[in-house]
């Protein structure tokens, strides 16, 4: 058996399929390299089939797709309630324990977190064309997902989650308002005695890049999809400054918003994203760096 190391999870496997069996990717795929050293994550192809423990995932679909799980054994998987499209009636599903304090929204409704429990098969999807990442977790390691962007994991995979500690803070008084660029809490899976698989949606196309140590690269917070625990992060503000008009003031200013990331690991992010559109004077931020030009 011909074996190869897959360069997007980063995991060896059997060279003798189509796609890689730990996250699908394509095995004979061309690296397609900015000069930036950003390396362009292709989209599972349909059909192709990722394995963990006794249990198949299969990605359906290309524009909005699909992960199908066929569990059998001992294995489950968690998702939010929302991302459920159908499921078998032998397959059971129940609402997993959550501690103290988690909460999330979207659309103005609250999120159910569940667990499903084979033998049988269920189908995931979120409502957004884009591609589906797959990352196998192995024990001891550990991705910061932003908020979400979670589709599923498997019952080795642990859960928790923290604050951002990315905001600012605009107006005064009554129109005071935080705003959190990158969400109010991030996602954290780790998986601690066994290895697991954590299924992400992204937006549009997916991008990889590794950060040396110290090295740094701004973006737009909202298209930030996961990173390493050892990768940092800050909010970086700019104002420019053009012809001679200084483009800040008291009440408004004109800014770009950008995250601060610098190494050593691995960042990936999305090619959809949202700016933030506010113009009003920021009057407090977490830690940030500031630049004038």
């Amino acid at each position: 058996m011909s074996t190869f190391v897959c360069r997007y999870c980063r995991l060896p496997g059997d060279a003798s399929g189509a796609t890689c069996p730990h996250c699908g990717a394509g095995v004979d795929v061309r690296a397609v390299l900015s000069d930036s050293r950003w390396l362009e994550q292709p989209p599972i192809e349909d059909m192709a089939r990722i394995q963990f423990g006794q249990s198949t995932c299969q990605i359906e679909g290309t524009y909005v797709p699909t992960a199908d799980f066929n569990l059998g054994g001992p294995e489950s998987v968690y998702f939010t309630h929302h991302t459920l499209l159908w499921t078998e009636p032998s397959v059971g599903l129940r609402p997993m324990p959550m501690r103290g304090g988690w909460q999330r929204v979207r659309a103005g409704l609250p999120l159910v977190m569940l667990q499903a429990e084979g033998p049988g098969h269920l189908a995931l999807s979120d409502d957004a064309p884009g591609e589906i990442v797959a990352l196998p977790i192995q024990p001891g390691q550990a991705v910061w997902v932003r908020e979400h962007r979670f589709l599923a994991a498997t019952n080795a995979v642990a859960y928790d989650w923290q604050p951002s500690g990315v905001w600012f803070i605009t107006g005064s008084g009554d129109d005071r308002e935080t705003h959190y660029p990158l969400g109010y809490n991030l996602d954290i899976f780790h998986a601690e005695v066994a290895p697991g698989l954590l299924l992400l949606h992204s937006p549009g196309n997916t991008f990889i890049r590794d950060l040396q140590p110290e090295e740094t690269i701004c973006i737009q917070p909202t298209a930030l999809l996961y990173k390493d625990p050892s990768v940092g992060m800050a909010l970086h503000l700019e104002y420019p400054n053009q012809g001679g008009v200084v483009w800040y003031g008291n009440r408004y200013n004109y800014r770009q918003v950008w995250l601060r990331m610098w190494g050593p690991g691995r960042v990936a992010v999305q090619s959809v994203f949202e700016r933030p559109e506010t113009s009003e004077a920021i009057t407090n931020s977490s830690p940030a760096t500031v630049a004038r030009w």
